[in-house]
């Protein structure tokens, strides 16, 4: 059977190559969500990826806000593994 970390890596691959973001998507984003999304996720950083795609387009990601939202969703997928209610 195939372990559960093998699956994990394959899916944090499949998102980070899922990652690209349009001009229209940089410049409304909500970055403390992103982060939030991506830390819940168990992703690494994603912000300077974020970067590199939005400066292609003109726009900057707001690097406070993606950062506290990532911490926030790592403390919540901290703890919702504690509880049992993230497998």
């Amino acid at each position: 059977m195939v372990s559960r970390a093998l699956i994990l890596a394959f899916a944090c691959l499949a998102l980070a190559g899922c990652a690209s973001m349009d001009a229209a998507e940089c410049q409304g984003a909500n970055w403390y969500d992103l982060g939030f999304r991506d830390g819940l996720y168990g992703l690494q950083r994603m912000d300077i990826v974020y970067e590199e795609q939005c400066g292609k387009h003109g726009a900057r990601p707001d690097a406070a806000a993606y950062a506290k939202g990532w911490q926030e969703g790592v403390w919540e997928l901290d703890a919702r593994r504690k509880h049992g209610g993230m497998e």
